[in-house]
């Protein structure tokens, strides 16, 4: 729209031309206020009765809530007006009318259930609370993106129909490709560990990725947006190393550029970001040895056991802060996992993990062709089904590392949601494919 201000800029004594949503009608008698939004904020329209034509009045305060409307005005100085400067109007149109019933309040007064949230998702976003969370997820995802170049990363993009899944064929969902079985791609970990060994060597990606667990929990999604890094020439600690300095370039990016967001969100720009020292680091067995002595676990944990949830929360609580868990059993994680010479029943895996859930998943990669073979038939996957990745091992693939880790993981932790699903536009589970 031409000319068009937006509310957040209007000062006095212009004449401005605004634009967006009936957010509030007031009519006081004498005297009428319309509160119109859009995306900077809210701006104050006062009609004076006596002093305007009648069905100007008769347009601007029957309108009803959360319809388009364009007003054409004079801005005047008004201290008892929500941001100080409230519009005269000359000119009120109203582009699209909005049904009187509604079925939630963009205004927050009244809650609405996360199922109907969803169900009128654009809706939901006229809230300042829903939109604060994207507003919050797009800066972080900016500052990891910054952070990866900084770091010499190159931005891949990996493909999402595959013919064999990352992990072998349990929780993929299966598609038709021209008459073959394919799939949905659970990670983009074997096409990342294959630019390694090109001339792009350390790389990163962020995009979606499908997982068909039949979870239908807080944290749980079919469809997530996987931040993935992979580097050649680098060891698991200095994989960590990076990781943790996305987190932290995330944090510091919106304390910087979110204040206004976080505070929607109930949370003080000062003090957001992450604690100068860096996170803790666990090996897996110093971590069991930490969640049993806390006392809270309904069952003591040995080795070999993946940890718990109330495990993950008492380390959680004990430790108040994220903190990595290294030198898993190598049982427990996949084929592509490198293991001690010296300890071949311990890998090089690690984890990072939040008070509330695990956030990261990665370690030193196997470079080489033999151990590598083993590691497939070692967890009953069919090494020639893997060719195209495996033929790479024989043609000089270098020592790597990498990890990866869900936006949607980063954002719900990083602001406190109740629900993975506040933290995805359009969100899929085992109920919800439309929308």
């Amino acid at each position: 729209m031409r000319d068009r201000t937006y509310a957040a800029d209007v000062e006095p004594g212009e004449s401005v031309t605004v634009a967006g949503w009936a957010h509030e009608i007031r009519d006081l008698g004498g005297i009428a206020f319309l509160i119109l939004r859009d995306g900077s904020g809210r701006i104050q329209v006062k009609f004076a009765k006596e002093d305007l034509d009648a069905s100007l009045v008769e347009t601007g305060t029957n309108v009803t809530r959360e319809s388009v409307v364009s007003v054409v005005g004079e801005a005047e100085a008004e201290d008892r007006a929500p941001t100080g400067v409230e519009i005269v109007p000359e000119e009120v149109e109203v582009l699209a009318s909005a049904e009187p019933e509604l079925p939630l309040d963009p205004s927050g007064k009244v809650d609405a259930e996360l199922p109907t949230r969803l169900d009128n998702r654009s809706l939901d976003l006229r809230r300042e609370e829903a939109k604060a969370v994207f507003e919050i997820r797009a800066e972080a995802l900016r500052a990891i993106r910054e952070f990866f170049r900084e770091v010499g990363a190159t931005e891949i993009t990996t493909p999402k129909i595959v013919a064999t899944g990352t992990e072998g064929g349990t929780e993929l969902f299966p598609i038709t490709y021209f008459g073959q079985e394919a799939f949905m791609n659970q990670s983009p970990q074997l096409f990342k560990q294959l630019m390694v060994a090109s001339g792009l060597e350390r790389v990163c990606e962020i995009g979606p990725i499908f997982r068909a667990e039949e979870h239908n929990t807080p944290r749980h999604l079919n469809e997530a947006t996987s931040i993935d890094f992979e580097s050649a020439f680098i060891t698991h600690h200095e994989a960590m190393d990076v990781c943790e300095g996305t987190l932290r370039a995330a944090y510091d990016a919106v304390a910087t550029n979110c204040g206004a967001e976080l505070e929607t969100l109930g949370f003080e720009a000062e003090g957001f970001a992450l604690p100068d020292e860096g996170f803790p680091r666990l090996t897996y067995e110093e971590a069991i040895e930490r969640a049993n002595a806390t006392g809270e676990l309904t069952e003591q944990l040995v080795w070999g056991d993946d940890l718990t949830t109330d495990a993950e929360h008492a380390l959680g609580d004990a430790i108040d802060g994220h903190y990595f868990v290294t030198d898993w059993p190598s049982d427990i994680k996949p084929f592509y996992i490198q293991d001690y010479d010296d300890d071949p029943e311990v890998s090089k895996g690690f984890d990072l993990m939040h008070p509330r859930m695990e956030l990261v998943s990665g370690g030193q990669r196997e470079h080489r062709y033999e151990p590598l073979v083993e590691g497939f038939e070692a967890q009953g996957l069919d090494p020639e089904a893997f060719d195209y990745y495996t033929r790479m091992f024989r043609y000089g693939m270098p020592p790597h590392a990498g990890w990866a880790y869900g936006a949607e993981r980063l954002v719900t932790t990083m602001v406190g949601l109740a629900n993975i699903r506040e933290a995805v536009l359009f969100p899929r589970d085992r109920q919800r494919l439309s929308p």
